[in-house]
């Protein structure tokens, strides 16, 4: 009893430590005197974070910009410790709501949303149909480079983009459009629906060049809805879609479902022809949100699942909907599954690999009052954080939340070892919120994990992103600096550039040079670097 007692109490001391060991460094509210709505943020080379999203705010709290019409695209750019750098609004006079931002290899980023807004005031091109993809290119100071929108006479809706090896662009998103009119009517409409909807709602992929024009594009799906939420590229040059998924064996759908909706997973060539297809699920309600290649090869799912051991799931839930993540392999053969709780309805939203082969789930626990007056306990509508190791067993968990409705979108493991926790927050200044600017606002969490060793970062440190070079590279200082002065040199050290600097993310333009080697030389009052940079054809 004395041993068994001793056991009970060591497990129970190693749970606390675990988890006072995730502390809040710091925490951030952006937004204006209405609502925004955060959907997605990336980490940027200069150790800093981009957050992307919707606002209805107009130019009030810490927003710059006036509302150009209903919801508009909105980015906040901001240093490693959450302070501002730069914002960017983007919008027409419908609603614009911007899903998925990824980072570009010549610095800057690339945006993808749906639109709703005709032409006029920063919408260039009108919509096909009810709702188009809009695309947006900037450079890395936040200038827009060009947009394309695209679209069929129906609904598309964008979830996600990313870049691929050939410097293009990969976008995945909903469709219920048939093929579009004006391609039926004059043969010629590069950025319409080139095939009919199989059904209700379909996946709908296409592949853009470097400058947005439309390379190819596949419709897939079955007779009833198809949504696809995530896609990314493999290391094959082709990519890997996942979604959800309530068709039976039909069109381009091979395997029958097995309940009301189950995470519907495809792997496809670098041209967009189906390699694999796997569907996952129970006889209730399962909805795939992320799926991703691991840096060791196979693939980590995760959604939610209402199902008991159904089907092809073989992991009980504990409450209600729990978070369902599955590891498989090159094939898409099931090496583990497992499920998470928090609350009645867990809604998984982000799921990354860290670099140390763990894992990191987030989401939020659905409100358990609504419509009542009592408050939800602690650990419902709050940022949820569960690391889980290579074998999905859990390692520790963290929620952070206000009094009133937080639901986190997107995590990031940061280069320090900590992670950043971003999403939309609807609750007061209260618990681990001290900021708050209107109904809604993006709310940035920096968690410090105190169990991983802190990585070496040398503080005189330059990277110059591409290199080489083209039209333009983007000099990245690696160490904070409060004023300086970026000079460019050719090697016989003829200065061609010199000008001032605030701050670590320095666009320089290259194009009236010839190909060859130059030298950027970066002067601050913190230190001296330099790095070469090479320039490439015109």
């Amino acid at each position: 009893m004395i041993s068994k007692t001793l056991s009970v109490t060591a497990l129970l001391c190693c749970c606390c430590s675990m988890l006072s060991a995730q502390d809040i460094l710091w925490e951030r509210s952006y937004g204006g005197k209405q609502a925004e709505y955060l959907l997605d943020a990336q980490p940027t080379a200069d150790y800093g974070f981009i957050l992307a999203g919707s606002s209805l705010s107009g130019k009030n709290g810490n927003k710059t910009d006036d509302n150009a019409g209903d919801l508009d695209y909105w980015i906040w750019k901001m240093d490693e410790k959450g302070d501002f750098e730069w914002q960017k609004s983007l919008g027409g006079s419908g609603p614009d709501l911007l899903y998925s931002i990824r980072n570009t290899r010549d610095g800057g980023f690339i945006l993808a949303g749906t639109s709703e807004s005709p032409t006029g005031l920063q919408k260039k091109d009108s919509c096909r149909g009810r709702e188009d993809f809009w695309i947006v290119k900037l450079n890395a100071k936040g200038g827009e480079e060009w947009q394309k929108t695209l679209g069929g006479g129906g609904q598309d809706i964008v979830k996600s983009i990313a870049p691929t090896a050939d410097g293009g662009y990969i976008i995945g998103g909903t469709s219920s459009s048939p093929i579009s009119h004006i391609l039926l009517k004059n043969g010629n409409d590069p950025y319409g629906k080139k095939e009919n909807s199989r059904g209700g709602l379909d996946f709908w992929i296409v592949k853009l060049d470097d400058k947005g024009t439309v390379t190819w594009q596949r419709t897939l799906g079955g007779k009833y809805s198809d949504v696809l939420e995530s896609i990314e590229t493999t290391s094959d040059g082709g990519y890997i879609v996942g979604g959800y998924s309530n068709s039976p064996a039909s069109q381009d759908k091979e395997e029958q479902g097995y309940g009301a909706g189950d995470y519907w997973i495809l792997k496809l060539d670098k041209d967009g022809a189906t390699e694999w297809q796997r569907v996952f699920g129970g006889e209730e309600d399962d909805h795939l949100y992320v799926v991703s290649e691991l840096k060791g090869g196979g693939y980590i799912v995760g959604g939610n699942s209402a199902s008991s051991t159904t089907g092809n799931k073989n992991k009980a839930n504990k409450k209600g909907t729990d978070y369902w993540i599955l590891r498989l392999d090159e094939k898409g053969e099931v090496l583990w599954q497992e499920t998470y709780n928090t609350g009645k309805v867990d809604l998984l939203t982000s799921l990354v690999e860290n670099s140390d082969g763990t894992f990191l789930i987030g989401g939020y626990a659905q409100t358990e009052v609504m419509g009542t007056t009592k408050k939800d306990k602690k650990d419902i509508n709050d940022y949820v954080a569960i690391k889980i190791a290579h074998d999905g067993e859990e390692l520790w968990r963290r929620t952070i939340g206000s009094n009133g409705e937080d639901k986190l979108k997107k995590l990031i493991e940061t280069r320090d070892g900590g992670y950043l926790l971003a999403g939309t927050s609807k609750g007061d200044i209260s618990r681990d919120k001290n900021s708050g600017k209107g109904s809604n606002d993006f709310w940035v969490v920096k968690l410090l994990d105190k169990e991983k060793e802190k990585p070496e970062r040398r503080k005189t440190q330059l990277e110059a992103i591409p290199n080489p070079a083209g039209q333009f590279t983007n000099i990245i200082v690696g160490f904070e600096f409060n004023s300086g002065t970026v000079s460019l040199f050719d090697l016989s050290g003829r200065q061609l550039q010199s000008f001032p600097v605030t701050t670590r993310t320095i666009p320089l333009e290259m194009g009236s040079y010839p190909e060859g080697v130059y030298i950027v030389e970066v002067k601050t009052d913190k230190g001296t670097d330099s790095v070469k940079v090479m320039k490439g054809a015109k």
